[in-house]
């Protein structure tokens, strides 16, 4: 399998609104040279709706999960498939994503000024916001091995318990970080997507138990400290 620079994975889960508008800014990104939309099992043609996007352009697969196994599974069957030398995480549901924001993530890993990049939304946590960065965000750019050896992990974690799987991954591996900040970009808050505000908040407290499932609470403060101190 040849190698290239960077490869962008992109997990989705009935998203079929939205990932035509993300893949809009990653296909034919000049540092982009691999694009894997890893859909999640999704039951509103989300597959389909990658494929009509990316349509002409080679250098995107689609790969189909058989059923939802969560976020988590998808990125692992992404990093599993993919060729680059680093990866581009991306959500599929971000509003306002331009090619500029992407540049501005991953240049300072492939240029070698970090170790690794993460973003800072918009619409962010306001005390992410305040204290200079998201520990939970979705959109990172890393050496693609940080993942590739621990994919049997990544097979066994909670369906979100992938962000802090990560930080623990990037700071045993004193990974300098570069927080890029994204003022016009955010994501959906999830009571919109769900149709209402209880089902918004069953998903973040689903969310929330996956990630002190695989990390405790007193862990993800190291966390953010530790990420903090790091960022270049």
């Amino acid at each position: 399998m040849t190698e290239i620079a960077l490869s962008c994975i992109i997990p989705a889960y009935n998203e079929a609104p939205r990932i035509g508008g993300v893949l809009q800014a990653v296909l034919d990104h000049p540092l982009i040279e691999e694009v894997v939309v890893v859909d999640d099992g999704s039951g509103d043609g989300t597959a389909e709706a990658a494929e009509a996007a990316g349509r002409g352009h080679g250098h995107l697969r689609v790969l189909r999960q058989p059923r939802n196994g969560g976020k988590t599974r998808a990125v692992a069957r992404g990093i599993a498939e993919a060729r680059g030398q680093h990866v581009l995480l991306l959500d599929s549901d971000l509003l306002g994503l331009g090619p500029e924001h992407l540049s501005a993530l991953a240049t300072p890993v492939l240029q070698g000024h970090a170790g690794a990049a993460i973003s800072l939304r918009r619409n962010a946590p306001l005390l992410w916001r305040m204290i200079g960065i998201d520990y939970i965000s979705g959109e990172r750019v890393m050496p693609r091995a940080v993942l590739a050896s621990q994919l049997a992990a990544l097979e066994a974690l909670p369906r979100f318990g992938l962000e802090v799987f990560m930080n623990r991954l990037w700071i045993d591996a004193g990974l300098r970080v570069a927080v890029v900040r994204w003022p016009e970009v955010e994501s959906p808050y999830k009571h919109d997507k769900r149709g209402g505000w209880i089902a918004g908040l069953r998903a973040d407290a689903a969310m929330l138990g996956d990630i002190f499932r695989t990390v405790p609470p007193t862990e993800t403060l190291r966390q953010v400290l530790a990420l903090r101190a790091r960022r270049v």
